[in-house]
């Protein structure tokens, strides 16, 4: 079971590995296999189901996002809790307000990561 402070752990870390352009550091918060869904997938490299699985695929995915974006940025607004799942509620990239599910295995490693954006 998720506790409300190991959840705010998680995300200010995931923030600040972001904010700190650490790609090896934001992927070390997932499985190897991880799926990840997100509209900017389907926009930015051309994936049409928008999504992508395993870390090598999502990591050239992030790798190419934070050339793009030099400059990104993520601002921790609000943490959810779950069972086995949290969702994180932040300041984006390009003015967007996002929330970020995130799916945990028994290990506290996310399987599964869904974003959504306000518009």
């Amino acid at each position: 079971m998720i506790t409300k402070e190991w959840a705010q752990h998680f995300a200010i870390d995931w923030v600040d590995s972001w904010n700190t352009h650490d790609l090896d550091r934001v992927l070390s918060h997932y499985t190897d296999d991880f799926e990840m869904s997100s509209p900017f997938i389907v926009a930015f490299s051309g994936e049409a189901s928008g999504t992508l699985k395993g870390k090598a695929q999502v990591g050239a995915y992030w790798r190419a996002a934070l050339q793009r974006i030099p400059d990104l940025h993520f601002e921790l607004i609000q943490v959810f809790v779950c069972v086995n799942s949290i969702t994180i509620y932040y300041k984006a990239v390009l003015g967007k307000l996002a929330t970020e599910v995130f799916i945990f295995n028994p290990d506290g490693k996310a399987f599964k990561a869904l974003a959504h954006y306000d518009n």
